[in-house]
């Protein structure tokens, strides 16, 4: 006996409701937003790390050309600090800075341009240099409202002599 018409109409009905076609697709249209936002926060991130890398660089850059050329050029030590990396927007901020100082268990006891005086372990004062650099950080996306600085910054001091 055949089936009639008016019988087969639901069975396909209700094959059509219960099939699984396209599940994949809608998932991942309901999951793609969250990845988007997590893969932006890793770049973000990532971007964040590379830049400060280069402002150290920057830093040690400019470390490396005081301690080559001593102290006497501050200005050229600036521009070292700035033209180190190829990141646009680095700066030597604040300026490098020479002074006399002793060293000290937690760094250098800066004791200005005196270099006459004495440290207390009887030991002559040294000349050291302190540079700076700094590079402005833009977010990608604000809204995710990452924990990172708005200016990204580094600094060492070297004795030069």
């Amino acid at each position: 006996m055949q089936p009639t018409r008016e019988s087969t109409w639901p069975r396909r009905a209700a094959a059509r409701f219960c099939s699984r076609n396209g599940v994949a697709a809608i998932e991942f249209a309901m999951v793609s937003p969250m990845l988007i936002i997590l893969l932006t926060g890793v770049v973000e991130l990532g971007m964040a790390g590379f830049q400060a890398m280069q402002v150290q660089s920057a830093v040690e850059a400019g470390a490396l050309y005081a301690a080559q050329n001593g102290a006497g050029n501050l200005s050229a030590i600036a521009l070292a600090v700035v033209n180190a990396t190829g990141t646009a927007g680095i700066t030597a901020t604040p300026a490098p800075t020479a002074f006399c100082g002793c060293p000290k268990t937690a760094g250098v006891a800066s004791q200005g341009s005196d270099c006459t005086t004495v440290c207390s372990d009887g030991t002559p004062p040294g000349q050291y240099v302190q540079v700076n650099a700094a590079l402005p950080h833009k977010t990608l996306m604000p809204f995710l409202n990452l924990p990172l600085p708005a200016t990204l910054t580094a600094r060492t001091t070297i004795r030069v002599q």
